[in-house]
């Protein structure tokens, strides 16, 4: 049988940078994998010398951003063109963390047939609601929701992005940072992390459209890797995904893994993640 290839799909604000030790890992256990960059990030992302130092604010919340105006429905094609080149070498298994699921799901949505296994890492794969509508939910009460408030850079109405200063120095901005998304690690992997996230992320995470479909995602193999320490996305949050994708789908429920870690750390630390990821099967 032919070794799949992993295809990687980044979260809010993140890019292809952040699976570079997966992808180290990945390798080393003879395994290809491509991380893709979605539209308007990577090197397609925007810096502008209002967010070098010094920054100056005015100018930062007024800079045009090149992922205003880009849609889940953009994502979705984007990595459908990488999905089809992948699928021309072999199985594929599409791998999503956080945000990056919804664009996993609304590509299985539509093209299942690229498909061989879908993976989600903590990561959104909306079935009875719309994904922002999810965090009104009880399994999202320990979600602090002012993580990102203090450090948003621009009106995001007006911008039509959502920009992020994560170059902040403010103590509290980055401590409520850090304890959303990687308590487990130290300062000095949170900041690195930090500076590898981009300021700017699309406003559109889809809509009921866009939620799983029995026909079409329902019929991929599909594994959930569940981070046991997750504050972004808490386990609770992530069986309810389980949980409503196993009711949509009861002839092909999740295979579901459990790793140890915050929302980040398995990207810093994968090797236990790169060792799940290598024993799925197409």
């Amino acid at each position: 049988m032919q070794q799949p290839t992993f295809i990687l799909v980044h979260g809010a604000f993140a890019n292809s940078f952040s699976f570079a030790p997966l992808q180290a890992e990945l390798g080393l256990l003879g395994h290809r994998s491509v991380a893709v960059d979605l539209p308007g990030h990577g090197f397609g992302a925007t810096y502008t010398r209002a967010y070098q130092a010094p920054q100056d604010p005015a100018g930062l919340a007024t800079a045009p951003s090149s992922i205003t105006g880009v849609t889940l429905a953009d994502n979705a094609a984007y990595l459908i063109g990488i999905l089809e080149r992948a699928k021309a070498n072999g199985p594929v298994i599409l791998v999503s963390h956080s945000r990056g699921g919804a664009t996993a799901t609304a590509a299985a949505n539509a093209r299942p047939e690229l498909i061989d296994r879908i993976v989600y890492v903590s990561s959104w794969c909306p079935v009875d609601l719309d994904v922002n509508d999810y965090y009104a939910e009880p399994e999202m009460a320990t979600v602090d929701p002012a993580a990102f408030a203090a450090a948003v850079a621009a009106n995001p109405a007006e911008l039509g992005a959502l920009r992020v200063n994560f170059r902040t120095a403010d103590p509290a901005t980055l401590e409520a940072m850090k304890a959303a998304f990687f308590a487990d690690g130290t300062d000095e992997q949170f900041l690195n992390f930090l500076n590898t996230f981009q300021p700017d992320e699309n406003l559109d995470v889809g809509t009921s459209d866009d939620r799983a479909q029995a026909k079409t995602w329902g019929t991929i193999p599909k594994t959930y890797v569940r981070l046991a320490d997750d504050a972004s996305i808490p386990p609770a949050a992530q069986d309810r995904l389980i949980r409503e994708g196993n009711t949509l789908t009861p002839d092909n429920p999740y295979d579901v893994h459990t790793i140890a870690g915050s929302h980040l750390k398995w990207l810093v630390e994968p090797s236990e993640a790169a060792k799940v990821l290598a024993g799925l099967t197409p």
